[in-house]
């Protein structure tokens, strides 16, 4: 990190972060271990208990510091850490997780779970032990007692074990649910922590999903099968207010088993929009799970959940802004380059991926793209490139390609999120193989790798792209592999070989292949540049909402349960309704994170204020472009795309040998990236896997749709 002293200082306070970070996770995990044995709830918890019960947190003060402030501690732990990361040192080229965690050889590449790499693999047998362990203990300690509480209630042995399994499925299912919104909070500082994105990490989401719900419903199932049984169905209507709300837990079970049946593949693909609507159902599910089990109980989960909040109300605020659109690059295959202006303080790796809104086509359709602009080459635009391949993308290509296009495309836009480490120096030779829209992101590595190579005397690797397209017209997003710079572009130190394979055309055709349409939008003083929504210091500031937002929380429910609660409940949770004491804590949640995120968002928004009117200053002094220039014709021919056509191979009515490719490379240190369909990915996987060679890395890029 740098150098000098402030650097070796710099790589010691990281060091130290980082070492107490993995000191509080295995304090956390081995709590997680112990939580369903008798020593835990027999001898520690009672302990725990006695010490930090108060009358002014009550007993969910010792599940809040038990459960949620580790994992809240790391979060903190790890934006400070990625703040003086970002600030020393640009090439992320020191974190020791990361390296660990992106050993992404693949042990499985076809099936259910994926493509798993031997990291992910041992990590998912540890967590399904953890699961069968919690449920063996569970069950193993409760059956000791079946046959007494059989006897006392009139039951029948069997069915107080079936009770007490269906109890021992819903504990355990709580280990689950207590991790499954880590994947999924986009700006998370723990998933960058350990070198991961929310994108690639969506797997571990649909995992845990599965699992969740598996569980879940066997916990349902158990308990009616139960109530059945004994003739006490009526049980399936009661909303206990100090123990445990049934009808509240079956709600969340259906609002669960409604996200759970529209997310199965077939499902997901062909019908997204119902995906994604009933997708919101997770608000119905936490809220009344919280309601089934009591705010006490589901501090369990919080710290996952409070995290995913933090990260949506921050995404809700960025996406009110409109975003100032410069310019729309149309391509003759079909594919849309959109430009918009961007704040010279925002930076993002490659591969980063931005999620677009645009009002005119859907107020409420968010779409992943990748980001192809070079936050280094291009300080004040970002790009993004729309193959026209859905129904939304269809009708954007339609509004663009039409005679009269507007003049002015109205534009929201979150991120962009990125990868937390992009060092592809650090390889002899990378490896990038795509298929169809698939090469967009690396277009963007391809980019960095050209400024690296035009700005720094260090080495840069040999590329060797291998694309995969169905027409010979796809073959112009090839021309998206420069960017249109007022700069000229220094080649001379690009080791580029690109091989481009048309699947389904034999015969080259060439019209209507020699031009870009490109449509300038005029400006609008509404509109503001893309920027981080926490700014430059995004990092620093995701820290300082955690934690000021944990003590707004801490604060809010120490003063309701000392001056309200306490005086009716005085401790005994038999007293004040439980559900209504749920709704305060999850309403006060909510509050704490408005009130610092929006406060961190406003004093961000301030100091961009400055720069906004300066960009708008010059939109301004701009004169205004009439009609007929708004639209021109860019020939290829006049841009400096030679050298990249000379290093183009184009195989027609030909599929990649990639198993034959790669093979070639056994002797370097080769980056092997792929981004295309399912099966393509699946097929380099299933051959890096095959080859003894450990100079091989592998790994699949996810890309926007």
């Amino acid at each position: 990190m740098g150098s000098g002293p402030s650097g070796a200082a710099m790589k010691l306070v990281a060091a130290v972060m980082i070492f107490l970070s993995m000191v509080v996770f295995l304090g956390y995990m081995m709590i997680w271990s112990m939580k369903s044995t008798n020593t835990f709830y027999l001898h520690w918890w009672p302990d725990v208990l006695k010490k930090t019960s108060s009358t002014y947190l009550g007993e969910q003060g010792t599940t809040t510091l038990i459960y949620a402030f580790p994992i809240l501690f790391i979060a903190t732990i790890g934006s400070l850490y990625l703040h003086l990361e970002k600030k020393y040192d640009h090439d992320h080229s020191t974190r020791f997780i990361s390296r660990i965690i992106l050993l992404k050889r693949p042990v499985i590449t076809k099936g259910p779970l994926g493509i798993v790499s031997w990291t992910e693999l041992t990590f998912l047998a540890m967590f399904v032990a953890l699961l069968v362990w919690s449920m063996y203990s569970y069950t193993h300690n409760m059956f000791a007692f079946a046959a007494l509480e059989a006897a006392q209630e009139k039951f029948q042995v069997w069915e107080v074990k079936l009770r007490s399994a269906a109890l021992s499925l819903g504990l355990a299912g709580n280990t689950c649910l207590a991790f499954l919104f880590f994947p999924v909070t986009r700006g998370s500082s723990i998933l960058q922590l350990v070198g991961l994105t929310s994108e690639a990490s969506i797997k571990y989401h649909i995992w845990l999903g599965n699992i969740t719900m598996v569980i879940f419903t066997a916990h349902g199932l158990s308990y009616i099968t139960y109530w059945s049984h004994t003739h006490q169905i009526s049980q399936m209507l009661k909303w206990d207010k100090f123990v445990v709300a049934n009808v509240a837990g079956e709600i969340a079970l259906l609002a669960g088993l409604v996200m759970w049946a529209t997310s199965l593949g077939r499902i997901r693909r062909k019908l997204f929009e119902l995906f994604y609507y009933s997708h919101h159902l997770y608000i119905v599910f936490v809220i009344f799970y919280v309601f089934h089990v009591g705010f006490a109980e589901s501090c369990l989960i919080l710290p996952g959940f409070y995290l995913f909040l933090i990260d949506r109300y921050l995404r809700s605020l960025q996406s009110q802004q409109k975003v100032r659109s410069v310019a729309a690059r149309i391509l003759p295959c079909e594919t849309v380059e959109l430009n918009f202006s961007k704040s010279s303080g925002l930076s993002y790796a490659p591969t980063s991926i931005a999620f677009i809104n645009v009002p005119s086509i859907s107020r409420i359709q968010w779409h992943p793209f990748t980001v192809t602009s070079n936050s280094n080459m291009d300080s004040d635009k970002l790009s993004i490139v729309i193959k026209r391949e859905g129904s939304w993308s269809h009708k954007l290509y339609q509004i663009l390609s039409s005679p009269s296009p507007t003049n002015r495309l109205e534009v929201a836009i979150e991120g962009p999120y990125g990868p937390p480490s992009t060092n592809f120096t650090r390889y002899e030779r990378l490896v990038l193989m795509s298929g169809g829209s698939g090469i967009t992101p690396f277009i963007s590595i391809i980019r960095e790798i050209i400024f690296k190579s035009s700005t720094t005397s260090s080495k840069t690797p040999r590329i060797h792209l291998i694309c995969a397209f169905k027409k010979y017209v796809d073959l112009t997003m090839l021309d998206l592999l420069l960017p249109v710079s007022g700069t000229t572009l220094d080649l001379s130190r690009l080791q580029l070989q690109i091989e481009a394979y048309i699947t389904r055309e034999t015969e080259s055709k060439t019209e209507n292949q020699n031009s870009i349409r490109t449509i300038l939008f005029r400006p609008n003083p509404s509109d503001r540049p893309v920027s981080a929504v926490l700014g430059p210091n995004s990092w620093l500031w995701l820290g300082a909402i955690i934690s000021s937002s944990f003590i707004i929380f801490l604060i809010l429910i120490g003063l309701l349960t000392r001056f309200y609660i306490y005086p009716i409940d005085h401790n005994t949770n038999m007293k004040y309704p439980v559900p209504a004491s749920s709704a305060f804590n999850m309403l006060f949640v909510c509050i704490a994170i408005t009130i610092a995120a929006s406060a961190a968002f406003l004093w961000n928004k301030r100091e961009n204020a400055k720069e906004t009117s300066q960009i708008r200053t010059t939109d301004m002094s701009t004169p205004a472009l009439s009609p007929t220039s708004l639209v021109y014709e860019t020939e290829l021919e006049s841009l400096p795309h030679q050298s990249l056509r000379q290093a183009t191979t184009v195989h027609l009515g030909q599929r990649p040998n990639l198993k034959k490719i790669l093979s070639e490379y056994k002797e370097e240190k080769v980056g092997v990236y792929v981004s295309g369909p399912r099966t393509m990915r699946q097929e380099v996987a299933a051959i890096c896997s095959s080859f003894s060679a450990d100079n091989l890395h592998f790994e699949s890029i996810s890309f926007g749709w």
